[in-house]
């Protein structure tokens, strides 16, 4: 892996949409997440760091999910181009197999209700679909959005 053929600017678009998206995401479900996840509201003070945290573990998955999609087209093995729609099925695909996954049998260990894996499994599909829609659209640095070849 050439490290530098990374299209930086889509992971680094990629990352901020879906960090955002996900701001909203908890603000509109923040009660009904801090009830699923027997949060007490009133115990809780007010930290920065999970918010740095969370943005550089996004950071980190959009650059490893742009690693993947690339390798993954580059081979063929789905489709011949690195573009939206491969970009976004792949996404899901991941999502599916890793996240839904995780999530699911974690809260089932700790005795969690099926709410809190609703909710947080949900935000995680649109952070794949955000992530996976923005780097493919964006596409390899030498053939994407940046060098003319995508027409809008």
């Amino acid at each position: 892996m050439d490290f530098m053929s990374i299209n930086y600017l889509s992971v680094a678009i990629a990352t901020v949409a879906a960090y955002l998206m996900g701001a909203v995401y908890y603000m509109v479900l923040g009660k009904a997440w801090m009830k699923a996840a027997r949060l007490d509201p009133a115990a809780m003070t007010m930290r920065y760091s999970p918010f740095v945290i969370s943005f550089v573990a996004e950071f980190v998955l959009a650059l490893v999910l742009y690693v993947v999609l690339d390798d993954i087209t580059f081979a063929g093995s789905f489709s011949e181009e690195f573009d939206l729609a491969s970009s976004v099925i792949w996404s899901v695909i991941f999502w599916a197999g890793f996240i839904a996954t995780t999530f699911t049998v974690n809260h089932r260990y700790q005795g969690l209700g099926w709410s809190l894996t609703i909710i947080d499994a949900v935000h995680w599909l649109l952070v794949f679909l955000v992530m996976g829609a923005i780097l493919g659209w964006f596409g390899l640095p030498e053939t994407g959005l940046l060098n003319g070849s995508l027409s809008i």
